[in-house]
């Protein structure tokens, strides 16, 4: 399958008796370009709360085939490497990051890249050995922490990851995570200076803010 890292694509899985959820979703590939195997990364909230699409998803059994559509999207990394980087996720925003990260190790690649992970728990926390990987060191946010997290606490604002990141003019911001959180995102940032033209952003509709 040909796509560049931090692209999505289109699951289609037609079941009996969908609910309005519909039978096609968008995914991002959060595995990296060349590798033997793509894949995708969600959450399921169990049989009782999740869509018709989830329940069929998570019950297929291996050597189903599957409708996938051509990877598409441009929420991808600059050509140019010297770009400086902000990547601000926001729970299973996560997920282009991780494949762009799989990516550049693979690749033995090296940019300059602040990385701000916000979750809700520590147990939402994945991918650690990625980032490891790739030489990425992660700065992660939790809005509702045990008593014994002793990393950044509190909601992702723009004048928490201004503050962390102390971004320059050329700097590109790059945001994933659930629509709301975006949006809400998005018109902080401008409103704390930053222009519009830095703003790469992504979003997952049907989830709640981190």
């Amino acid at each position: 399958m040909d796509y560049t890292a931090g692209q999505y694509t289109e699951l289609y899985l037609p079941h009996p008796n969908p609910d309005e959820r519909g039978e096609k979703h968008w995914f991002t590939l959060s595995s990296a370009p060349g590798h033997d195997m793509v894949s995708i990364t969600t959450k399921y909230a169990g049989d009782e709360q999740s869509s018709t699409f989830k329940r069929t998803l998570f019950s297929l059994e291996p050597g189903t085939e599957v409708q996938l559509a051509e990877a598409m999207g441009d929420f991808v990394m600059p050509k140019d490497t010297s770009i400086p980087l902000v990547f601000v996720a926001g729970g299973i925003g996560l997920t282009p990051f991780h494949s762009m990260f799989e990516w550049m190790a693979d690749q033995n690649e090296h940019r300059d890249i602040k990385f701000i992970y916000g979750v809700r728990n520590e147990n939402e926390i994945i991918f650690q050995d990625t980032f490891e990987r790739a030489g990425i060191h992660a700065t992660i946010v939790v809005s509702d922490p045990s008593d014994a997290w002793g990393g950044e606490r509190g909601r992702l604002s723009a004048e928490m990851i201004l503050g962390l990141t102390n971004p320059t003019p050329d700097t590109l911001i790059y945001m994933s995570g659930p629509e709301p959180m975006i949006e809400a995102l998005e018109k902080d940032m401008q409103a704390h200076g930053v222009d519009k033209r830095q703003l790469v952003s992504d979003f997952f509709p049907g989830y709640v803010s981190v």
